[in-house]
C-alpha cells in the first residue's frame, strides 16, 4: 500500500465508508501508535509531513482561501488530517517492511477454503463435496440428496420409507462454510471444524439432529414436530425459528444465540431449562447457565466470512483462526492478557490476519510449518 492508497483509506474511514477490515486496520494502527509514540527519526517524519501537507492543503481548498475569515476551522481540520496521514503512511511503510521480514522468516501465506466438506452415508461411503460433485443427482444410495451448482447440499421433500437411515456432514478445519437443506426444509449453515448427523427422513413426531462444532439453523415451522439439536452438554428445542449454536469441544462453554422466535435450552447434566427471546444468548459452562443480551451481528459474522470481536482475548481469536486455516497454535512465554477488538476476514490469508493483530503491539506471531507460535 502506497501513500496515495493510505490517503484514500483514511478518507474512507473519516466519511464512514470504509469496510470493517479497513476500519480494523486504522483502529489497530491508532492503538499501536498511541502506545509506541515513535516510529522513525524526526528528519524522516518532517520530510514526509511536508509532502503530505501539500496534498492535504490542496484537498482542503486552502491555497485559494488563505485570506478567508472562515479559514481557521478548516486549517485545524486539515492539520489534524495531516498528522494522522503522516503517522499512517509511516505505519504502512513499516507494515510493508514487516511483511517482507515475515516472508524471510517463512511466514505461511495460507488461505481458508483449501479443504472440502465430506458427506458420510449410512453404509460408510464418503463423498467429498468439491467442484467435481456439483449437480450430483439424487439416488437411492445418496438418500435422495443433490449438491447444487452453488454448493448447497439439499434433500428431497418426499414421503420416503427409508427411516432410520442417517447421514453425517463433516466440515473440516480449513474448509469454508457449508450450506445444507434438510428433508423438512430446514436450512443449516455449518462452520469449519463442525459436523452434523441427521436422518434422511425425520420421525413422525420429532426432528432430531446431532451437532459438534458450530451451525446456524433456520428451522422450518412444524407445530406437530419439534426440532431438536443435541450438542455437547445440552439440547435445544424449537418449533420453527432462527438460532446459532456454538458447541466446539475446545471452547469453555456452549453458546446458543436466538435471532427469531423462541427456543428452549435443556442442560444434559441436571435437565435445567432456559428459554430465550430474540437477541439473547444462553451460555452453559459445567452446570452454570447464564442468559445475556448480545450483539447478534458479532455472533453471526462467521456466516459472512468474517470475525467481529470486541474485548476478546487472543486465545479465543486464535481458536477461530486455527479452524479457519487448519493450523495448530502454540503459546510461548506469558500468554498476553490484553483484549482485542476489530474485524478480520476469512478471504484474507493467514499471515494478513496475523499482521493485523500483530500491529496492535500486544502480540507476536511466527509460523513454523503448520504451527503458529504466539508470544508477547
Amino acid at each position: 500500500m502506497n501513500y496515495e492508497e493510505a490517503d484514500k483509506l483514511l478518507v474512507r474511514y473519516l466519511d464512514q465508508t470504509a469496510s470493517p477490515k479497513e476500519r480494523a486496520l486504522i483502529e489497530n494502527w491508532y492503538l499501536h501508535e498511541s502506545e509506541q509514540r515513535k516510529l522513525t527519526d524526526a528528519d524522516d517524519f518532517d520530510h514526509l509531513a511536508a509532502e503530505l501537507w501539500a496534498g492535504t492543503r490542496k484537498r482542503a481548498g486552502l491555497d485559494d482561501q488563505l485570506k478567508s475569515g472562515i479559514l481557521w476551522p478548516r486549517i485545524v481540520a486539515a492539520a489534524s488530517v495531516l498528522v494522522i496521514l503522516s503517522l499512517l503512511a509511516l505505519f504502512l511503510s513499516q507494515y510493508q517492511k514487516n511483511k517482507s521480514h515475515d516472508a524471510n522468516d517463512q511466514m505461511l501465506v495460507k488461505t481458508s477454503g483449501t479443504r472440502y466438506p465430506v458427506l458420510i452415508l449410512e453404509n460408510g461411503k464418503k463423498i467429498t463435496l468439491d467442484s467435481a460433485t456439483r449437480g450430483l443427482p439424487a439416488g437411492k444410495e445418496s438418500g435422495g440428496m443433490i449438491l447444487s451448482n452453488t454448493g448447497v447440499l439439499a434433500y428431497e421433500k418426499t414421503q420416503r420409507q427409508d427411516k432410520g437411515v442417517y447421514h453425517s456432514l463433516l466440515v473440516p478445519s480449513g474448509a469454508g462454510l457449508q450450506r445444507l437443506v434438510l428433508p423438512d426444509g430446514t436450512r443449516v449453515w455449518m462452520n469449519a471444524a463442525s459436523s452434523l448427523r441427521y436422518p434422511v427422513v425425520f420421525a413422525a413426531h420429532q426432528r432430531t439432529v446431532e451437532l459438534s462444532g458450530e451451525a446456524y439453523f433456520e428451522v422450518a415451522h412444524q407445530a406437530e414436530r419439534p426440532f431438536r439439536v443435541i450438542s455437547k452438554k445440552q439440547t435445544v428445542e424449537v418449533l420453527g425459528t432462527h438460532f446459532n449454536v456454538n458447541a466446539y469441544d475446545d471452547e469453555p462453554e456452549v453458546q446458543t444465540t436466538l435471532l427469531e422466535g423462541r427456543v428452549k435450552v435443556v442442560a444434559a447434566a441436571d435437565h435445567a431449562v432456559r428459554y430465550l427471546s430474540p437477541g439473547e444468548q444462553c451460555a452453559l459452562q459445567g452446570k452454570t447457565f447464564s442468559v445475556t443480551k448480545v450483539e447478534t451481528a458479532e455472533i453471526l459474522s462467521w456466516k459472512d466470512g468474517e470475525l467481529l470481536f470486541e474485548a476478546d482475548r487472543i486465545q479465543q481469536i486464535m481458536r477461530v483462526l486455527a479452524r479457519w486455516y487448519d493450523v495448530d497454535v502454540e503459546y510461548r512465554g506469558t500468554i498476553p492478557e490484553d483484549q482485542f477488538g476489530g474485524t478480520i476476514s476469512r478471504k484474507a490469508s493467514l499471515s494478513e490476519n496475523l499482521n493485523i493483530l500483530q500491529f496492535t503491539g500486544k502480540v507476536q506471531f511466527h509460523i513454523q510449518g503448520k504451527r503458529v507460535v504466539v508470544s508477547k
